[in-house]
């Protein structure tokens, strides 16, 4: 039986718990989904090229995100497509525009313990990547997996199916427009199930035309599904109005004359994101929960409150992100700080249910933390300890800060905890999620530089010893990409790849976990690492240059060897149950020096981790 904390457990009783346990040694931690015969990371489906973790649960199933498809051309003169399995190669660029077929570039994914292979899982009938590419199975719809509960109930969301209109502008070669019905719909999905849609409030705006005539527009809304507790109570957040401004673009689609686009095509233009990632058309977004039952294919929906009173046109958001067992949902919302109308924030939230079994929202006290901009929550677990991050200036930069806080004690202010120099140092860190032992996993930067970005790395944080620790310090040899020599010592796996001069390269093995998703009661950690792969080399037009012998050539350093980058791909750590020790090994070049468990560690030449989480659970 698992050891958990009572739910009633305030963080005076932590403390007191910490004093009793003393500050325990974090566990040693093994990389599961490693091919030891390669050093290969098995962490993004076929045909992908990254690869996310997003959510683990107790019975060890795992689900993640894949994107990014093999799609390369080569030079006129060849023939072939090549197989890009050992380097890398930029991914294929996707431009939204209605005068193009809809291409989607992000794939679900499931992996079960043991092997703990990423296996592609359809989600509104999309098929597995191929490469080449098969034209005949060309997705049109992007999936997300974001958690997955006990019993195997996972969600997320999608995007609609792409529809075809017969072309009727000007153009002499275009035979179609491209539109879909939504931009974004939640999802759970049982097993091989086909997926139950999430259908938000607000997915219609009623044109009238002056007192007696009005016309139903559609316009698709908006929701996401975050995640689920063992009892199938989702939470997320969807739409439930549309901006005057985005009112106004629609009246003009409907406006147009005979001689432009259709009213579908125009309102499709306005949804796809623009250059700055946004689309023109806006919608309010709320917090929602759902309750999911087999065999009910329209689950309970129930509107989470905003954290203000909606008194003029202006667009708020609330979302729901995270929830535990006792239905109690951790995330954000629009709110005026101690009711002043001149301090809107968008900032961290829980929602209770009172005696009436309504949903109550209650605002995460940050005025307890000087000058804080916006903070958010992304977890709760059951014994009501929330985890997030706010976001204020620290030595004259923006940064974000991991917290915790006791909604059982909403009187105490939020914790934020001492990092890697038993401080509050200007490292960036966020807070992902929390199981019922106090242990939180999340991200935290890993150098002090000013100007530049700054790497990451993945987080360990024990609540009861307060023992705060960098992923990579706690891994053993073999996950950081060393073996054993002959001689028994330790040095870094050397990788050959052939070239297409004929050439036979070499490079390190490296891996590095940046960012930790999820972790369960057992402590398995779900996130995302970097794997070291060799670059390729395009001519001027893009095209990647190929040898006599049908092999790509490498980008080659100065000293003859083949520059290589980081890959992200998901990643799944167990404690070491072998008796095996963290790894201290420094290498010759001193490239690793902080690999020493001494804090924090700085690699200067890592940039920072362009995960997709952002995009898709926070809009």
């Amino acid at each position: 039986m698992k050891f958990k904390l009572d739910k009633t457990l305030s963080l005076v009783a932590v403390g007191v718990l910490s004093v009793l346990q003393g500050v325990q040694a974090a566990p040693v931690y093994e990389i599961i989904n490693i091919d030891l015969d390669t050093y290969n990371l098995n962490g993004t489906i076929d045909n992908t090229r990254n690869g996310y973790g997003m959510a683990v649960n107790a019975n060890n199933e795992a689900v993640g995100a894949a994107k990014g498809k093999k799609k390369l051309t080569v030079s006129e003169d060849d023939d072939g497509v090549i197989d890009i399995e050992d380097g890398v190669a930029d991914s294929e660029t996707i431009t939204y525009s209605v005068n193009l077929p809809i291409i989607a570039n992000n794939f679900t994914f499931n992996s079960v313990g043991n092997e703990w292979m990423p296996v592609f899982e359809s989600v509104n009938g999309t098929t597995a990547p191929t490469f080449p590419e098969d034209e005949a199975t060309v997705n049109s719809v992007d999936t997300f997996f974001y958690d997955i509960n006990d019993s195997g109930l996972k969600v997320g969301a999608m995007t609609a199916k792409e529809i075809p209109l017969e072309y009727t502008g000007t153009s002499d070669t275009q035979e179609f427009w491209y539109y879909r019905d939504y931009e974004q719909r939640g999802f759970v999905k049982s097993g091989t199930d086909t997926e139950i849609p999430l259908k938000p409030p607000y997915t219609e705006y009623i044109y009238k035309e002056g007192e007696s005539s009005e016309q139903t527009i559609n316009v698709g809304g908006f929701s996401s599904a975050s995640a689920v507790n063992t009892s199938g109570l989702v939470t997320g957040y969807a739409s439930t109005e549309i901006s005057d401004n985005s009112a106004n673009i629609v009246k003009s689609c409907v406006d147009n004359d005979s001689d432009t686009a259709p009213q579908e095509i125009c309102i499709q233009a306005a949804q796809f994101p623009n250059q700055y990632g946004y689309s023109d058309i806006q919608y309010q977004i709320r917090g929602y929960v759902w309750q999911y039952e087999a065999g009910n294919d329209t689950p309970t929906a129930t509107l989470l409150p905003l954290g203000l009173e909606v008194t003029n046109d202006s667009v708020y958001s609330a979302q729901g992100l995270g929830l535990n067992d006792d239905g109690v949902v951790a995330g954000r919302s629009y709110v005026y700080r101690k009711n002043d109308k001149d301090r809107l924030y968008y900032d961290a939230a829980y929602w209770t249910k009172d005696t009436n079994g309504e949903y109550k929202y209650n605002w995460v006290d940050v005025d307890k933390v000087e000058d804080v901009l916006s903070s958010i929550a992304y977890d709760i677990n059951d014994n009501g300890i929330l985890v997030g991050s706010y976001n204020k200036y620290i030595d004259g930069y923006r940064r974000d800060k991991f917290f915790y806080f006791d909604t059982n004690n909403p009187e105490t202010a939020l914790v934020t905890p001492n990092d890697f120099y038993n401080s509050i140092s200007d490292l960036s860190s966020r807070g992902r999620d929390i199981n019922n032992q106090g242990q939180v996993v999340g991200y935290i930067e890993t150098t002090h530089d000013k100007e530049k970005p700054r790497p990451k790395a993945a987080f360990l944080y024990d609540l009861p010893s307060k023992e705060f620790n960098n992923v990579n310090d706690l891994l053993t040899c073999e996950s950081k990409g060393y073996k054993k020599n002959t001689e028994g010592q330790w040095e870094r796996n050397l990788v050959e790849v052939q070239d297409g001069s004929g050439k036979t390269l070499t490079y390190k093995s490296e891996i590095l976990v940046v960012e930790g998703n999820s972790i369960n009661e057992d402590g398995t950690i779900v996130g995302t690492a970097f794997i070291r792969k060799p670059s390729y080399k395009f001519d001027d037009e893009g095209n990647i240059i190929i040898g006599d012998n049908g092999l790509p050539f490498f980008e080659i350093n100065g000293y003859g060897d083949p520059v290589t980058s980081f890959l992200p791909r998901m990643v799944v750590l167990q404690p070491s149950t072998s008796g095996a020790e963290a790894c201290t090994v420094i290498d010759d070049d001193g490239s690793n020096d902080n690999y020493e468990r001494k804090g924090a560690a700085s690699f200067a030449w890592l940039f920072a981790l362009p995960l997709l989480w952002f995009r898709r659970r926070v809009k």
